[in-house]
């Protein structure tokens, strides 16, 4: 036998990961029982486990077997566009091209006005004049109660739910978050070696007597919520349910953290959850989505008894988030460029559901924002469609990915921003309605 042999045994099981025929966070078969179903060894399984172990594929537990990991998945939702022909509806971020002359005028005066105060080390996470901007933003879009003193700095919303996670939370600990999630926060946890345990949503979003339950029966430290237009349903609470979300957290007496980042794209400001409970609740907001992920610049509101830990946080992590993106972004905000970015990106987004409806008219009225929880019609599922559609050169999204227990094949998530040209953007969802539409057993006859 090959030695190589392990090679395409490791090739077979990813692409029944792929396929989904080994779903996210499921346990494989022992060595055994697939060394015989595949007319191998345990040895030669066991060395493709490795492989793909080291990969980020799988994880393995003494005692307990090996897993699909989780830890990939924010590889496969976030697909950074490499081929130019392809339509890419995987991630979600700003048109950007609209942004791009805006952006270059404020990376000039940010060079002009380098010192060196500027280009070396500083406290608190940063400078207080780029605190305020962050302020300046938060409040902008409906958060009370920050200022210089109790806002950090940090490389984006991604850095704020990690720092987040290990500061508020321990090894072992218990984090709820919403039942259909953003990955990253999926992956921040199982790196942070927390237990996750998954929030009942409904059209206005986490149901605050399931909240109520979930703490109480499974101990939770920490619950993360994203309250406007949530990744991947798109459902934006209203303030009665935030106000409810923080009579519970508060009653609990637990963290929450507040992973706002799309509440610009709200047409009228609805209050922060934080609001409410100021001394329970932690606030992230960041440039990303209304501006631009290169940008970096994240911002975290928390309460007084926070900041110094958060600063030794960051200290220890990354020492501090670079002053020369947030002078840029300071800029950008304090001139007002920052909102009229945000409010022509929020259009854009109004403009491109529109299209979206006239393709997809059982979507309806109920998305307004960057991206469409679409479901599927009962003969696909996401999984098979995400491969049939990548053959076509359109990446999507697989629900699966989103589902805290890696169940969820009736929907994918589509960004409607990612792909720049309108035109092309229409090209893409014409090819993905006919896909949707066609027989999937023709396509997969087997």
């Amino acid at each position: 036998m090959s030695d190589t042999k392990f090679h395409n045994i490791a090739q077979i099981i990813e692409q029944r990961i792929e396929q989904g025929i080994y779903a996210l966070n499921t346990k494989l078969p022992t060595h055994r029982a697939l060394s015989e179903e595949l007319n191998t060894t345990p040895a030669t399984v066991a060395k493709a486990y490795k492989l793909l172990a080291d990969k980020g594929r799988l994880e393995s537990f003494v005692g307990r077997g090996t897993y699909v990991s989780r830890q990939s998945e924010l590889n496969q939702v976030i697909q950074a566009p490499d081929d130019e022909h392809e339509y890419n509806f995987s991630i979600l971020q700003p048109c950007l091209y609209k942004n791009v002359q805006p952006l270059q005028h404020a990376y000039q005066h940010a060079a002009a006005q380098l010192t060196a105060d500027l280009i070396g080390y500083t406290e608190h996470s940063g400078h207080a004049a780029h605190r305020q901007a962050g302020v300046e933003w938060a409040r902008h879009y409906g958060l009370e109660g920050g200022h210089q003193e109790n806002t950090v700095l940090t490389n984006g919303a991604q850095h704020a739910l990690f720092l987040l996670i290990n500061t508020l939370t321990k090894p072992g600990d218990t984090i709820a978050v919403e039942e259909l999630t953003y990955p990253g926060i999926m992956t921040a946890a199982n790196l942070s070696g927390r237990h996750v345990v998954s929030l009942p949503m409904d059209h206005e979003g986490v149901i605050p007597q399931q909240l109520d339950r979930i703490i109480a029966e499974h101990k939770v430290s920490l619950a993360i919520v994203v309250p406007s237009h949530q990744n991947p349903t798109g459902v934006t609470m209203p303030e009665q349910r935030r106000r409810e979300i923080a009579r519970v957290i508060e009653q609990r007496n637990i963290w929450l953290v507040e992973d706002d980042i799309y509440a610009f794209l709200n047409p009228h400001p609805i209050p922060a959850i934080s609001n409410f409970i100021p001394e329970r609740a932690v606030h992230i907001s960041s440039l990303s989505k209304a501006i631009s992920p290169a940008m970096r610049c994240g911002f975290i509101k928390a309460p007084a008894s926070l900041i110094h830990t958060l600063n030794a946080h960051i200290r220890t992590y990354t020492w501090l988030s670079s002053p020369i993106n947030y002078v840029a972004a300071a800029h950008l905000i304090n001139h007002g460029e920052a909102f009229r970015l945000a409010e022509q990106q929020r259009d854009t987004a109004l403009e491109r559901q529109a299209m979206l409806r006239d393709i997809f008219p059982q979507v309806g009225e109920r998305f307004n924002g960057y991206h469409v929880w679409l479901p599927l019609p009962a003969h696909w599922r996401a999984d098979r469609l995400v491969m049939a559609a990548k053959d076509r050169q359109v990446i999507v999204s697989s629900g699966s990915y989103f589902d805290v227990s890696g169940d969820d094949s009736s929907h994918i998530r589509l960004s409607l921003m990612s792909v720049s040209r309108e035109d092309k953007l229409q090209e893409g969802l014409l090819i993905l309605k006919q896909l949707i539409d066609s027989d999937v057993s023709s396509l997969f006859p087997f």
